[in-house]
């Protein structure tokens, strides 16, 4: 079983911003030890400042999930600072809005780099870590388009099915070996975090989260929930709920009505130009929040995902027994 939260070293890859962010917070607020790591040192700055100023334990660590060695660097400080890593997040994401045709393959080379090698330098990282300390757990966060794509966001959507591929092959080895790692993938909905002002845009305009938008306090609870009691895979927003269903009951219709640019491309652009700004190739030099400018109405929560976060499915619970048999019978657990 994992450790309580509140004993739990956990280090949040993505921590500047967004859900990164306010999963540090969370977890900071529940009494764990956390290792905050992105790219933009001022932002990691406040926020550290900001838990500690709270009373809780975090540390900064500047690191670019695509670097491989930068993520070895890390998993090394955070273990050297806290003797060990319970669990290890990933939500670091960058984005480019526009249609295939005009993102270019550089682009599309860099969001891959970032949003899925990132996943994967972050499990080879942490998991030998994690085997030095008996076990924990990896949440990744995918996103409702790891289910079902939508119109201007190609290299988005594309490394997002990735990420969700590679956390079910992850999950799947470990359990056929029996290790005491749990892995979790998370798969918000539309979310206010400043990742859309953010992200690249070529189509003239600032994008915008597609209604209905939730807050990234939903995404960091079910984040610290899963760290102590880990679920296979969770949506975040009755929304992505409707959307995982209608992909699979017809994804055909949906193409058809993402393909109506009032369902699809004009409610993922904002009404004002944007303002020439990314974090693709760079961090930005800002403080850092959890919010984004979504002027719209935020959800603050979502029953649904209280349900899904609270209830394992059959196929959890029967992958888990297996998982412990296997230990069992190599007198590993």
């Amino acid at each position: 079983m994992p450790r309580p939260v509140s004993d739990q070293v956990v280090v949040i890859v993505g921590a500047s911003s967004g859900i990164g962010r306010a999963s540090a917070l969370a977890f900071a607020a529940r009494g764990a030890k956390v290792v905050c790591a992105a790219r933009g040192v001022a932002a990691l700055e406040s926020l550290v400042e900001q838990i500690t100023s709270a009373g809780g334990t975090a540390v900064a660590v500047p690191t670019d999930i695509a670097e491989p060695e930068a993520v070895r660097a890390l998993a090394a400080a955070a273990e050297e600072r806290f003797g060990r890593i319970d669990t290890w997040v990933t939500t670091a994401a960058v984005g480019v809005w526009g249609r295939v045709e005009d993102i270019s393959s550089e682009e599309f080379d860099r969001v891959m780099r970032v949003n899925v090698l990132g996943h994967v330098h972050g499990m080879h990282s942490a998991l030998p870590a994690l085997r030095r300390a008996g076990g924990g757990g990896i949440i990744g966060v995918s996103s409702l388009e790891g289910v079902r794509s939508v119109p201007m966001q190609s290299p988005y959507a594309a490394s997002k099915w990735a990420v969700r591929a590679l956390y079910d092959t992850l999950r799947m080895e470990l359990a056929a070996e029996g290790a005491p790692i749990a892995v979790t993938t998370i798969l918000p909905a539309a979310i206010d975090t400043p990742f859309f002002e953010h992200s690249r845009s070529k189509v003239g305009a600032m994008p915008k989260p597609p209604p209905p938008v939730y807050a990234p306090e939903i995404v960091a609870d079910t984040i610290v929930h899963a760290a102590e009691h880990p679920r296979r895979e969770v949506a975040v927003g009755g929304v992505a709920v409707g959307f995982v269903a209608g992909q699979r009951l017809s994804p055909a219709l949906l193409d058809a009505v993402m393909s109506i640019p009032r369902l699809g491309v004009e409610e993922m652009t904002a009404d004002r130009p944007d303002n020439g700004t990314d974090n693709l190739d760079a961090p930005l030099d800002e403080p850092g929040q959890v919010h984004g400018s979504y002027s719209g109405k935020v959800l603050r929560r979502s029953v649904v995902t209280d349900l899904l976060k609270h209830v394992p499915r059959p196929g959890d619970l029967l992958t888990g027994a297996l998982s412990t048999i296997r230990r069992a019978r190599s007198g590993t657990g």
